[in-house]
């Protein structure tokens, strides 16, 4: 599934306009367990954003406030949710919703998700691959923020709800993925 981030009308980037794309797949599972594959695509150099410096890939908060690439998973039909962050750093954050922004807490993670940046000095990609439980469909929303040199930030989806950029909102969960036999 390579689908297209909408940037938030309220929150355009500035400068020359590009394209953001994302894919997720689930590409194995080991019994109760199975592995996602997200890939993000910015077709804009990557010295155009601000991106931390990679670092030892640790655990962190707060990583939405600069350039930072996000999964929404939740079960079909479950008002509870989980929350990926993948910072360009190699850090991330896991959390875990009861329902709307409600119960959140740090999800128990087994293992720190992988993520990979490829700069291809034109555009660029972030991946991350995350365990996920096995044998469920889910109700996927990705998103992302973007921070350019000059402090604009932009907000992306697959969708938005209406007023300010909030990814937490279930219209944004605009994809779905079906568990692998």
């Amino acid at each position: 599934m390579r689908r297209p981030l909408i940037c938030h009308p309220q929150t355009p980037p500035s400068g020359e306009p590009f394209e953001l794309w994302a894919t997720a797949e689930l590409s194995a599972a080991f019994g109760a367990s199975a592995t996602l594959n997200i890939w993000y695509g910015i077709a804009a150099p990557a010295s155009r954003f601000v991106i931390p410096a990679a670092g030892e890939g640790v655990r962190r908060d707060g990583l939405w406030g600069t350039t930072c690439f996000e999964a929404f998973l939740a079960p079909a039909g479950d008002p509870a949710y989980d929350e990926w962050n993948f910072a360009p750093s190699g850090d991330w954050a896991a959390y875990q919703f009861d329902d709307y922004r409600a119960g959140m807490r740090p999800a128990d993670v087994a293992a720190p998700p992988y993520i990979r940046v490829e700069d291809n000095l034109t555009w660029w990609t972030l991946g991350g691959t995350i365990a996920v439980a096995a044998g469920v469909t889910w109700d996927l929303g990705l998103s992302a923020v973007l921070e350019e040199q000059d402090g604009t930030k932009s907000y992306w989806a697959l969708a938005h709800g209406d007023g300010p950029p909030d990814f937490h909102l279930r219209s944004c969960f605009a994809a779905s993925l079906s568990p692998i036999a």
